[in-house]
């Protein structure tokens, strides 16, 4: 079953487009149910009845076509809606479906296409700043939902790598000398030395000529000046790459395609328009008119093409790329993640490239333009000085402050039910679940602090894990907003541990992978178990260290499933989902491994308590809020649903017990779902960009 919205709109799509070709259910979820259909409200308009009469015949037609085998309850309701209440058994044969599908329910494109991403995009000799935040993060997410879906996308980075700025650049580098110019070159000293050449060029008259001859030279391509041009932009691109490390983004120095690589296609392009007859001369310039463009005074509006003194403009280099995007690398989608003032700008491009046949009818061209990051007070967002914020210093800043975070939350009181192992402290009954460790070191340099088990690794894994919790909260805050507006840029909310945030979805997976460790630790306290009785040491004791068995049970550890016992569903070896192949106790596996050995489906119960079924109901939607965020190029729609998962499974956590639950039929079931929670977590973050700390 690839979704519940697919597998409802298998029933309900063929009965609305039978009764009016094109009518739509209106399929969505509901507070008063599971689902609402309320399409028959519209038909009824359509077809002139009582939109009541309409939704029982819709209703009928629907249960004639196996609706009940999906539901237990379907009733019309109000003025024409259709209530859909999902059967217990149908949401279990969901989950044993998720449970076995490597793709977790993501669909296949019905028709992939290669893919151009346009995205990042800064430019040379210039230090990266938080400006380029936005484009770089949400064109990350659009490449690995892309890849995801199937489709096979070639990543473009196009840097601002030609032009006027270059003249003055190289002089300034040759005034420098070589030895100068290394030492100011150095990574993060890119802004100063284009400062010091802006500086230059405006109060230096000879200096300024030098810098526009060098440009001339540089078209020209003489040979010295394009070997000075490239030591710069190479220089240029190793900052970058190191950023796109950090950030964690698909990036690397292989997608750089900058301004430069087309420049010689340009003069091919205003020929081929002028050739197409599309050329226009307006006051000097070499423009096209694409129709539905018009300046404020109701005139039309041209692209320009060529200016007045024979210069090319970013029109031009857009429309090469589109010409080389779809014929050499043979492009059937394309996509610019550019800020939302080049909207009109991208608009003419596409339109004119249209005109002249250079993006055919079976390709498209899609920008998704976003907004401004703000400060807290609503302004535009900048250091206190009102400078400019550099991105390596707002990425250090996020790292420091989550290890401070951390550190806190280490040294804290233990939270969750009864019994259950918060990441500072141990209680008295219940599960033991927790996020199992502590993720800082002392202050006092005395090793992890709290939790339920010591910080595998070393200093530098937990290095490693500050950076993913303070990189990913950077980045979950600017994905979870709407892209088309702008934000504002709040280090308290972006890194609570309440709310719509990362460090609270990195959690709840830390939570996943703690129970499940637990679990597996039990399996091993059962074979040890077992080994003692089958030497002659004492029989019929409890259940393993920790665990209470069932009423009458020896040994409650056996509903962890060791290897080879019989489990809740009789069958041999069934049990194995609660713990890992083997039955060996788990140290430092990968979450990966140790999640998909309690991925068992033949161990799901049909769930029994209300936050059971809702977490079953999330967990049956992560492909539905795939293919949603795709729709629109909107990660803040998977955001939004990683975030409802979460808090579902918290809800299940804080209700349903897992290792104590009531018999070992529940405890295995519990597992799979809690295995499965983990693993959508993780591939829902990872399309995000983002890490799943195992432990937190």
């Amino acid at each position: 079953m690839a979704s519940l919205l697919a597998a409802l709109e298998r029933v309900f799509g063929p009965v609305f487009d039978g009764l009016l070709a094109g009518a739509t259910s209106g399929l969505r979820p509901s507070q008063r149910a599971d689902f609402q259909v309320d399409g028959a409200l519209a038909l009824a308009r359509s077809l002139g009845r009582p939109p009541r009469d309409v939704a029982s015949e819709v209703l009928e037609a629907a249960k004639a076509r196996g609706l009940m085998q999906v539901c237990d309850e379907a009733v019309v309701a109000g003025p024409g809606f259709i209530n859909l209440t999902l059967s217990p058994e149908f949401l279990a044969d969901g989950l044993r479906s998720l449970a076995i599908d490597p793709d977790l329910g993501i669909t296949k494109a019905a028709r992939p296409a290669r893919a151009v991403v346009d995205y990042a995009s800064p430019n040379a000799a210039k230090q990266m700043h938080v400006g380029h935040l936005r484009s770089a993060i949400i064109g990350d997410a659009i490449v690995r939902l892309l890849e995801a879906s199937g489709h096979e996308v070639v990543r473009e980075n196009h840097v601002g790598d030609w032009g006027a700025p270059f003249g003055m650049l190289i002089e300034h580098l040759l005034d420098l000398g070589e030895a100068g110019a290394a030492q100011e070159l150095a990574v993060g000293d890119l802004e100063k030395f284009y400062q010091a050449a802006r500086a230059q060029y405006d109060i230096d008259p000879t200096f300024a000529e030098r810098a526009r001859g060098r440009v001339v030279l540089l078209q020209a391509g003489n040979p010295e000046t394009l070997k000075l041009w490239e030591a710069l932009v190479q220089r240029s691109v190793s900052h970058f790459d190191a950023a796109f490390r950090r950030l964690g983004t698909k990036l690397t120095r292989d997608d750089v395609v900058g301004e430069s690589y087309y420049n010689p296609m340009l003069p091919g392009v205003v020929s081929d328009l002028g050739k197409a007859g599309l050329l226009v001369e307006s006051e000097g310039a070499m423009c096209v008119f694409p129709p539905g463009f018009s300046n404020r005074d109701g005139k039309p509006l041209p692209l320009i093409v060529q200016n007045s003194v024979g210069g090319y403009t970013y029109a031009t280099t857009d429309l090469a790329a589109i010409r080389d995007r779809v014929d050499r690398l043979g492009a059937r989608l394309l996509v610019y993640v550019v800020g939302l003032p080049q909207t009109q700008h991208f608009q003419m491009v596409f339109a004119t490239a249209r005109m002249a046949g250079w993006l055919p009818d079976d390709a498209e061209a899609v920008h998704v333009g976003f907004g401004s990051i703000l400060g807290p007070d609503g302004k535009m967002f900048r250091t206190r000085e009102g400078g400019t914020v550099k991105l390596a210093e707002l990425l250090d800043e996020a790292v420091d402050r989550a290890r401070s975070l951390l550190l806190a939350r280490a040294g804290g009181e233990g939270e969750g039910r009864a019994g259950e192992a918060g990441p500072g402290g141990v209680s008295s009954a219940g599960d033991a679940g927790g996020t199992g460790a502590a993720v800082v070191p002392s202050p006092g340099g005395a090793g992890p602090v709290g939790g339920a088990g010591p910080v595998p690794g070393t200093a530098g894994a937990i290095e490693a894990l500050v950076e993913a919790v303070g990189i990913g909260a950077v980045k979950y805050a600017d994905l979870a907003s709407d892209r088309t507006r702008d934000y504002r840029f709040d280090w308290d909310r972006m890194l609570s541990l309440d709310g719509n945030t990362a460090p609270y979805i990195q959690y709840a997976h830390a939570r996943v992978c703690s129970i499940l460790r637990r679990a597996a630790g039990t399996v091993e306290e059962a074979r040890r178990e077992r080994t003692q009785v089958s030497a002659g040491g004492p029989a019929g004791e409890a259940g393993a260290a920790g665990e209470a068995g069932a009423a009458g049970e020896p040994g409650a550890a056996r509903a962890a499933g060791a290897a080879g016992e019989t489990g809740a569903t009789g069958e041999p070896g069934a049990a194995r989902a609660a713990g890992p192949a083997g039955g060996g106790a788990v140290e430092e596996e990968g979450a990966g491994r140790l999640r998909e050995s309690f991925l068992q489906p033949g161990l799901v119960l049909p769930p029994a308590e209300p936050e059971e079924r809702e977490l079953a109901k999330r967990l049956l939607g992560f492909a539905d809020a795939v293919e949603a965020t795709l729709a629109t190029y909107s990660p803040h729609k998977l955001c939004g649903y990683l975030f409802d998962l979460a808090t579902s499974f918290t809800n299940f956590y804080e209700h349903c017990p897992v290792l104590r639950a009531p018999d070992p039929g529940t405890r295995s079931s519990r597992l799979v779902l809690c295995a499965l929670s983990g693993s959508v977590l993780e591939r829902g973050l990872s399309l995000l960009g983002i890490a799943a700390p195992q432990r937190m």
